[in-house]
């Protein structure tokens, strides 16, 4: 019983994390924030269980990592076959897929996008990834993808106004 209520709130964590990386106009600033919420929100799914879930996180912070020091699109293509191959060794069911695609999506859009184009398809990632939480009952997940997807569109309407 203690474990899971250690897992959630890990995940509440996580949520906290995840305020401080989507309010962030910089993206360098961005991508640190997001490590550090990718870091413990694998600890998250990995005590609740859900491995996949819990290795696409893994693999979202080292992407995020390696993405602050290159663009390369080939690397974000490495990544995102990494991703899907782990994944495929990891899947216990078809709702697994979920958490893979969300992390591919995240991928392409941390190495070969930025500024506005970035969020909206980091958004895209958030809208697979509440529907994961959903999936595998992180209550903490579930609020962090919901109020991400709020401070996302928020982000973005805020860059169209200063036009970045």
């Amino acid at each position: 019983m203690f474990d899971s209520y250690f897992a959630q709130a890990l995940g509440f964590v996580s949520y906290i994390l995840a305020m401080l990386c989507f309010i962030q106009k910089d993206d360098r600033r961005f991508k640190i924030m997001m490590i550090l919420m990718n870091l413990n929100h694998a600890l998250h799914f990995y005590l609740l269980n859900a491995v996949t879930s819990s290795l696409c996180c893994l693999f979202a912070a080292g992407r995020t990592a390696t993405s602050l020091q290159t663009k390369a699109k080939w690397v974000a293509g490495l990544f995102i076959i990494l991703t899907a191959f782990i994944g495929y060794l990891t899947v216990n069911q078809w709702t697994d897929y979920v958490a893979i695609a969300g992390s591919c999506i995240g991928t392409y859009a941390l190495f070969c996008l930025n500024g506005i184009k970035m969020r909206w398809v980091v958004l895209l990632g958030s809208c697979l990834w509440l529907i994961n939480n959903i999936i595998v009952g992180s209550l903490g997940g579930i609020l962090l993808e919901a109020t991400v997807i709020v401070l996302n569109l928020t982000t973005i309407y805020k860059l169209y106004k200063l036009n970045l």
